[in-house]
C-alpha cells in the first residue's frame, strides 16, 4: 500500500470481545492469527481505510486484582452483562503490563498475520498506546523508577486512593486534573527525560507492527495540563513540550506513521501543531448530539486545515452507543454528517448494528443484542456511497442556506459541498425535529443556461432542475424532521 490517504476512515474492533464472539461462532478458539477470511471481510468494508484493534497489549494481572475489589467498577459491569460470570473480566486495555500482544490473542505472530490479512484488503492496522500511566507491575516500576510519579510513605498513608506501593516503592495513581485518580494504574511524569526516550522507543516498537497508533489522553502529557495535575512533584517543566520532542524521533524511524490523539479541552490544535496527524472532535460531537445546527455551523466556521487534522465520531469505546443516545433518524442524519465532512472519520463495531450497550473495556463479553438490519444497511451505503464517488478528495466548502421572512426553519438545514473538477456534490441535513425548508446558493458559476441532474446516493432518486433556477435563488430543499440529501450532480 501507498501512504495513508489525507482523510482516513477508521473502524475501531474491541479485539477480545471480537475474537470471543468468532470463538463461539465457529466452535473453536480464534485468534488474531486464524481468523476466518469471512471475518476479516466483515470489518474491512468497502469505504474502510484502517482496522483499530482496541486492546491487543498484555493486560495487569495487578490492575485486574484492584478493580475485582473496586465495588463502582463491579457494578458498571454487571450493568452491562447481567449475566456477568468471572471470567469475563479480563482487566482493562488501558491498564498495560507491557506493550506485547497477548498471548490468548495469538501473540506478535498473531498480530503480524492480522496485519497482513488487513493489508490484502487494502486496509491499515491502528493499535494503542496509553502514554500516561502503565500497570503497577508493568517492568518501568521496577527497572525506570524516574520515570513515573513518585511519593512516600507519609503519601500512602494519608491518601491511599491516590498512592499505591510497586516494586518497593511508593508511586501516584495515574489521573487527570478533574476527576479522582484511576485505582489500577500508576503515573508516569511527563517531566521525566528518561520516560520521554522510553516513549520514543515504546511507540517506534509499536510503529514496528502497526501503521498507526492511537495515543489515550494524548492532552496530560502537554507541559501546562501536566504541570496543573502534578505541580512540584513532577518537577519543573522542559522548555520542550512532550509530543513535540517525541514524535519528530519517531518519525524518524516512521516516516509514515498515523498518530491519532485521544484530545479533549479544546487542545486538538495544539496537538496537532506538536504533530499529530489528527486528534478527535469531541466538540463536534457534542454539537451534533446535544446542541442546535447554529453550535454545529459555527463549529464549521473553523480553518479548513485544522479540520482536515480532526477525527469525527458519533461513539467510541468511551462513549455512550449511538442507539441508545439518539432517534434512528437523528441518527442517521448525524452519520452523513460524520461521514461527510473534512476530517478523518471513525466508526466503532457494532454502531452500523444498532447496538445500545457499551461494554466496559474490562469485559472480554458483552450481552447478545439483535442487529438494525435497517441501520446497518444504511451505514453500509453510506460508506460505500462515500467511498466510491471520492467526494471527499476534493475540495469541501460550508454553504449558508437562505429562507424567508415568515419561515426561518432554514436555520435547522447545515449544507456543505465538495468540488473536484467536474465531480461536484452536495449534502443537505435538516439537523431538527421540525420539517426544514430553504434555499442552497451553490458555489458552483456555471450552472446557468443548462439543464442539471441531481442524483441522490444512496435512493437513486433522480431531480432535474435548470440551471438558471440553481443559480439563483438556489436549489429549493424541503426535509422532514432529521431528513437529509447526499446528492451528485451533473450536466
Amino acid at each position: 500500500m501507498t501512504g495513508w490517504p489525507d482523510q482516513p476512515v477508521i473502524y475501531e474492533v474491541n479485539t477480545l470481545i471480537w475474537l470471543g464472539e468468532l470463538s463461539r461462532r465457529h466452535g473453536r478458539p480464534v485468534t488474531l492469527g486464524d481468523v476466518p477470511a469471512a471475518a476479516w471481510d466483515e470489518v474491512a468494508l468497502p469505504g474502510i481505510d484502517a482496522v483499530w484493534l482496541m486492546g491487543v497489549w498484555e493486560r495487569s494481572p495487578a490492575g485486574l486484582r484492584i478493580a475485582l475489589r473496586n465495588d463502582a467498577l463491579q457494578a458498571s459491569f454487571r450493568e452491562a452483562l447481567p449475566d456477568l460470570r468471572p471470567e469475563d473480566i479480563a482487566g482493562s486495555p488501558y491498564c498495560v503490563r507491557d506493550y506485547v500482544v497477548a498471548g490468548a490473542l495469538g501473540g506478535p505472530g498473531g498480530l503480524a498475520a492480522a496485519r497482513a490479512e488487513l493489508a490484502a484488503r487494502g486496509v491499515r492496522l491502528v493499535l494503542d498506546y496509553v502514554p500516561n500511566h502503565v500497570a503497577p507491575d508493568h517492568p518501568w516500576p521496577a527497572d525506570r523508577p524516574d520515570c513515573l510519579i513518585q511519593g512516600d510513605a507519609d503519601d500512602l498513608a494519608e491518601f491511599p486512593d491516590a498512592f499505591l506501593e510497586a516494586a518497593g516503592h511508593i508511586f501516584a495513581r495515574g489521573r487527570d486534573p478533574y476527576f479522582p485518580p484511576w485505582p489500577d494504574v500508576v503515573q508516569l511524569n511527563a517531566f521525566s527525560d528518561q520516560l520521554r526516550s522510553a516513549t520514543v522507543d515504546t511507540l517506534a516498537s509499536i510503529g514496528d507492527q502497526a501503521d498507526g497508533v492511537r495515543c489515550d489522553m494524548a492532552m496530560l502529557l502537554t507541559n501546562d495540563v501536566f504541570a496543573k495535575t502534578w505541580g512540584d512533584r513532577a518537577g519543573a517543566p522542559p522548555a520542550e513540550d512532550f509530543w513535540a520532542y517525541v514524535i519528530p524521533q519517531v518519525r524518524q524511524r516512521h516516516p509514515d506513521l498515523l498518530l491519532v490523539a485521544e484530545a479533549y479541552w479544546d487542545y486538538e490544535w495544539a496537538l496537532q501543531q506538536q504533530g499529530f496527524d489528527h486528534c478527535y472532535d469531541k466538540r463536534l460531537y457534542d454539537r451534533l448530539l446535544h446542541e442546535g445546527p447554529g453550535s454545529v455551523r459555527a463549529h464549521l466556521l473553523a480553518d479548513l486545515t485544522y479540520q482536515r487534522g480532526l477525527v469525527r465520531f458519533l461513539e467510541n469505546h468511551d462513549e455512550p452507543r449511538a442507539a441508545a443516545t439518539m432517534s434512528p433518524e437523528h441518527e442517521r442524519a448525524a452519520a452523513v454528517a460524520i461521514a461527510t465532512l473534512p476530517g478523518a472519520t471513525l466508526w466503532h463495531e457494532g454502531e452500523f448494528e444498532g447496538r445500545r450497550v457499551r461494554p466496559p473495556v474490562f469485559l472480554s463479553r458483552r450481552p447478545d443484542e439483535p442487529a438494525d438490519e435497517p441501520l446497518r444497511d444504511f451505514h453500509h451505503q453510506l460508506l460505500a456511497a462515500v467511498h466510491s464517488t471520492g467526494m471527499r478528495s476534493g475540495h469541501w466548502q460550508l454553504l449558508d442556506p437562505t429562507g424567508w421572512p415568515d419561515n426561518p426553519t432554514h436555520q435547522n438545514l447545515l449544507v456543505w459541498s465538495w468540488t473536484d473538477g467536474p465531480h461536484r456534490h452536495l449534502v443537505v441535513i435538516n439537523l431538527s425535529d421540525h420539517p426544514a425548508q430553504g434555499h442552497i446558493p451553490l458555489p458552483w458559476n456555471d450552472l446557468p443556461r443548462c439543464p442539471h441532474r441531481l442524483t441522490d446516493l444512496l435512493a437513486g432518486t433522480i431531480y432535474e432542475r435548470s440551471g438558471d433556477d440553481l443559480a439563483a435563488p438556489g436549489l429549493f430543499v424541503a426535509l422532514d424532521a432529521w431528513g437529509w440529501h447526499l446528492l451528485s450532480l451533473e450536466t
